[in-house]
C-alpha cells in the first residue's frame, strides 16, 4: 500500500509537550525560541528552533527538524545550545503576537500539508505564555 506523503517548512519553533508537537509560529522577534526555552523548563522536549519540517504521513502531521539544525537551539544572549530533540505529530499551532483578543470564541483551524490543525493566538513574551499554550493543547490539541 502506497504511503501518502506531503511536507512544508514553517517558520516555527516546535516542541513536544506529552508527545504532542506544538507549532509556537510568528514573526521573527515574537519570542519564538523565548516561549519555547519556558516550555522546555516546564518538561517539554524541543522538536525543531526556527524552522520546523513537518510531514503528512499517511493522514498524521509529523514534526520534525531539518538536519542541518537537529539538536540544536539559538538561546539569545548564550549562543547555539545543543539539546535532546525528538519528533511527534502535530496537535496545535500558536500564532505569537504582541496583543490578542480578550476572549476568543474557539480556535481557528489552519490547514498545513493537507491537515487541519487548530491554532491559538496567544502572546509569547507574557509570564503566563507557557501555562497557555498547555491550556490550549489540554483543550483543543489534536489527539
Amino acid at each position: 500500500m502506497a504511503r501518502s506523503l506531503s511536507s512544508d517548512t514553517l517558520h516555527a519553533t516546535t516542541v513536544a509537550i506529552d508527545g504532542r508537537a506544538v507549532l509556537l509560529a510568528g514573526v521573527s522577534g515574537t519570542g519564538k525560541s523565548d516561549l519555547a526555552l519556558r516550555l522546555i523548563d516546564r518538561g517539554a522536549i524541543l522538536i525543531s528552533d526556527d524552522y520546523t519540517l513537518v510531514k503528512r504521513i499517511e493522514g498524521q502531521l509529523i514534526a520534525t527538524a531539518p538536519q542541518t539544525i537537529a539538536g540544536c537551539m539559538e538561546v539569545r544572549g548564550i549562543g547555539i545550545v545543543p539539546m535532546p530533540h525528538a519528533d511527534a505529530p502535530v496537535a496545535l499551532l500558536v500564532d505569537l503576537f504582541d496583543k490578542v483578543e480578550r476572549m476568543p470564541a474557539e480556535p481557528l483551524m489552519r490547514a498545513i500539508a493537507g491537515v487541519d490543525i487548530p491554532v491559538v493566538k496567544l502572546a509569547a513574551l507574557e509570564a503566563s505564555a507557557p501555562i497557555k499554550v498547555e491550556l490550549a493543547l489540554k483543550m483543543w490539541g489534536a489527539a
